[in-house]
């Protein structure tokens, strides 16, 4: 057993919740599982300074975590009476799962797990840091699942029934298809030989919703996996759960790219599920991803700095592999539902390895685009959120857009008010659902039909994106704003450079600097030329 000292693992520091009272001890019996994350062997690459995307197994070699690393966490285990579960990827997402009682636990790390009461239910947590021995703590980057609070949020809206006097209604809605042909998507491209990762931290969906939308649609239902990531499942239940959360994600994205597979990671609604579910989905080698949405997130100000620090770092692993990862902005406006008169941008979305994905409100008559502003229907109805990030400085590729010194949010955007929301199919019931997530999976979808198009993964798109000659590939949204900013013409911290120009778009893509396939894509692609 280590003698050493411990000392305080930084970033994990933890507060109790915003009006959450201690109401005891945990019980030192309950069985807790956790994740470790280590440190890469290698200091990661910037996006652009490799020559080409990674395989896995290039990956896992040159910038996983070290196997003699992977050792003293077994051995640290052992001495703290914890077993080690065995995975088979640790050196890959550079994760070691450990199981034990909560006494062992906090014997492990020096620390005392309490439980906790809050608006909408319990927790277990631990205020102040974690603590491990001096030498391991130099390898680990995170510890995730002691403190199991929930951590985001989904952003969807439902479109409401009975709107305040002075707030916008509409009768607008749209099939997904139809919003796809609005922003010009590229209709000789359907994502074949492709697969889109959806995160899910709550809800489900099932199978014959699905079967019934599309059919309605006139459309191909889609191949949808179910990927259990920390023992959480498909668990549908009611129209007004988060079961509008994972249908929209669903439906948005395999209406517009329909030839590809769509694999749904569940994951329990906290820190550690997070972490583990999109470790999970870019490493996934079965399914092989090639996009990821999110549309789940939570203000900066609401996540602890090992749980952003860890997350960017998985999000940069992808863009190595040549995933795109496009994150909902948030749907409370520049405060993003932070009641201290800040202004607070969402994360993940702030992560400066992801695409941040804004919302608009889109009206169109005769199967064009009449107006499109952004999306705000005041504190009730929702706004795109949106801003600068007080943990993320900014990113080289938006020097010349952004004038503040943190990364801003978001990079472009799609149509996202409920009043001009899309109509989905919900545990039996027809709804329209708005907000950023439905934003999210839309453009999760354009980039694999960009990605067939050009054949080849865009992967990492921002610095691209920001690169290319913007009136080609945007439609620049000017007019309204999120609360403390407003659009403007080129970028801004509300619809960023604006919604997308499939066609033209991809166009623009055709002569940016892209990274050498790798065989892995090389098959993608011919499967993908075989299908059409």
């Amino acid at each position: 057993m280590s003698t050493s000292k411990k000392i305080s693992l930084k970033g994990t520091e933890h507060v109790t919740m915003p009006g959450a009272r201690a109401i005891g001890p945990s019980d030192p019996h309950q069985l807790i599982e956790i994740s470790i994350i280590l440190k890469n062997r290698t200091t990661l690459p910037k996006p652009g300074e490799q020559d080409r995307f990674l395989s896995h197994t290039e990956l896992a070699r040159t910038y996983g975590a070290d196997p003699a690393h992977v050792d003293r966490i077994r051995q640290f285990a052992r001495d703290h009476n914890l077993q080690m579960l065995e995975r088979g990827d640790e050196v890959l997402r550079r994760t070691v799962t450990l199981a034990g009682t909560a006494a062992a636990m906090e014997k492990a790390f020096s620390i005392e797990l309490t439980e906790f009461e809050y608006e909408h239910g319990s927790y277990r947590g631990y205020t102040g840091a974690i603590q491990m021995p001096e030498e391991l703590a130099s390898i680990v980057t995170g510890v995730f699942g002691l403190d199991d609070r929930p951590v985001a949020h989904p952003h969807f809206r439902y479109r409401s029934t009975g709107r305040a006097f002075g707030t916008r209604s509409s009768n607008v809605s749209y099939n997904p298809t139809q919003v796809a042909r609005l922003y010009n998507f590229p209709q000789d491209a359907n994502g074949a030989g492709q697969t889109i990762g959806i995160l899910e931290l709550g809800g489900g969906y099932r199978p014959a919703d699905l079967r019934d939308y599309f059919q309605s649609q006139g459309l191909q239902a889609p191949q949808v996996k179910t990927v259990s990531v920390d023992h959480a499942q498909n668990r549908p239940t009611s129209a007004q759960s988060a079961d509008g959360e994972v249908m929209l994600d669903i439906e948005v994205a395999a209406s517009v790219a329909q030839g590809a597979a769509i694999a749904v990671y569940f994951a329990p609604n906290t820190a550690r599920g997070f972490q583990d579910a999109l470790s999970t989905a870019i490493h996934d080698q079965l399914n092989k991803p090639c996009a990821v949405s999110i549309s789940w997130g939570g203000a900066e100000s609401t996540w602890s700095a090992q749980s952003m620090a860890n997350l960017d770092q998985v999000a940069q692993e992808a863009a190595l592999l040549g995933i795109t990862i496009t994150v909902a902005a948030g749907d409370n406006g520049s405060s993003d539902g932070v009641n201290d008169g800040k202004n607070h941008v969402d994360f993940p979305a702030s992560s400066p390895h992801v695409l941040a994905v804004g919302g608009t409100r889109l009206v169109a008559s005769n199967g064009a685009i009449e107006s499109e502003t952004v999306w705000n229907d005041g504190p009730q109805g929702g706004a795109t959120g949106g801003g600068y990030s007080t943990t993320f400085a900014r990113p080289g590729w938006q020097a010349a857009d952004v004038t503040q010194t943190g990364r801003g949010v978001p990079d472009v955007a799609g149509d996202a008010d409920p009043e001009t929301g899309y109509n989905v199919l919900v545990d039996g019931q027809q709804m329209v659902i708005g907000g950023t997530s439905a934003a999210a999976p839309l453009w999760a979808g354009l980039i694999v039909l960009l990605n067939q198009k050009l054949n080849r993964r865009l992967g990492f798109v921002n610095p691209a994106l920001y690169g290319i000659d913007q009136t080609r590939g945007f439609r620049d949204i000017t007019m309204g704003n999120n609360g403390a900013y407003s659009a403007t013409y080129g970028w801004d911290p509300v619809t960023g450079l604006g919604t997308p120009m499939g066609t033209s778009l991809g166009q623009a893509l055709q002569g940016t600097a892209a990274a050498v396939p790798t065989q892995v894509q090389r098959k993608e692609s011919a499967h993908a030329a075989a299908s059409r």
